[in-house]
């Protein structure tokens, strides 16, 4: 039965990676296109946010389309998870201090505001994705 769990795990390593480095790609663009909207986020103890904004932005569509490439696959992987762990004060600075984006309705705010505390355990599903692909495999192999 392991053997089964393993080969349908294994069949959907790979589509899986495609999307993780697409979704890192995608968001760190939107760093650029709306810098303004994750400024707000960053904690207000943090230096020069959009600076941070900026600098993540580059890390997330570098790191993302390392995790594409099978020579640099592994240490990307790690340099998402060292990411995830840097920004996850941002995402607690959104929850505690309850920040809805301007974009949301009003009829819609108690949903987005759960969803800010639905992202925190949500982080820690994202680094299990990253950390997935940090282990030494064939396609992994440097």
């Amino acid at each position: 039965m392991t053997d089964d769990i393993d080969d349908t795990v294994a069949r959907f390593k790979r589509p899986l990676l495609y999307v993780m480095g697409l979704l890192y790609v995608g968001a760190g663009v939107m760093h650029f296109v709306v810098p303004k909207v994750y400024a707000q986020i960053v904690p207000p103890a943090f230096p020069r946010p959009l600076g941070l904004v900026y600098f993540s932005g580059i890390a997330e569509i570098v790191l993302g389309t390392g995790v594409l490439l099978r020579r640099t696959r592994r240490r990307s992987a790690w340099g998402l998870i060292a990411l995830l762990l840097a920004v996850f004060p941002a995402n607690v600075h959104m929850a505690t201090s309850e920040m809805v984006p301007d974009a949301v309705p009003d009829w819609a705010g108690g949903i987005a505001r759960g969803a800010l505390w639905a992202r925190l355990p949500l982080q820690g599903v994202l680094l299990l994705w990253a950390w997935w692909y940090t282990r030494l495999t064939p396609e992994n192999a440097e």
